[in-house]
């Protein structure tokens, strides 16, 4: 696959569904409902959002990436599009000391993807996850855990609230770059989804 003979021998990589217009309202106005002035947290904006279905590694080999590419193929021909409700709010690892703020995702149509990645993603000879699958968007990161304090009370009461859907259509495989004002991705393929629904 010629498209991927100028990678670099080591690439920083995941795959992953875009958000929607739907999403990036709906979070864009969750930010904005919790943001305070000095809340240390890196707010991830709409626009950016993105769900990842596997990372791949902060190093992986490049040469690995047309194995992927072309299993990627073989699972998008396969899935139909599908919609995938964004409910609830939490926190990794938690909310004592969170490090990572999310909105929850739930579709089984989504959880049979990601295995369906993951085996694509070992069976092209990268090294497989360790942790069980969780679907969430991540929308922020928190610089200094105990500044949260002061928020939690108000982003608990989100915990259960519905933000809409993400109608997923095409995932994408993402070459991320990090500098020093954040990570810039890169698509390098995208692979919609073809098969008819309830086929």
């Amino acid at each position: 696959m010629a498209a991927f003979d100028n990678l670099p021998a080591r690439i920083r990589a995941f795959i992953a569904i875009d958000g929607n217009a739907e999403a990036a309202r709906a979070v864009d106005a969750l930010i904005n409902e919790l943001r305070t002035p000095h809340d240390a947290i890196n707010w991830i904006h709409g626009a950016n959002l993105h769900l990842t279905l596997r990372f791949l590694g902060d190093a992986i080999d490049s040469a690995l990436v047309p194995a992927l590419v072309a299993r990627l193929e073989q699972i998008a021909a396969g899935t139909a599009p599908f919609v995938i409700r964004m409910r609830g709010t939490g926190a990794f690892p938690g909310l004592e000391r969170p490090r990572v703020l999310w909105v929850g995702l739930e579709s089984p149509k989504l959880m049979a993807l990601a295995a369906d990645v993951e085996r694509a993603a070992v069976a092209a000879g990268y090294e497989p996850e360790p942790r069980p699958y969780t679907p969430h968007l991540t929308i922020g990161r928190v610089r200094a855990p105990h500044r949260f304090r002061a928020l939690r009370p108000a982003f608990e009461r989100t915990a259960d609230r519905d933000f809409g859907a993400i109608h997923a259509a095409a995932m994408t495989l993402y070459r991320s770059q990090l500098t020093p004002d954040g990570a810039n991705h890169h698509a390098l393929a995208t692979f919609h989804f073809r098969a008819e629904p309830g086929g």
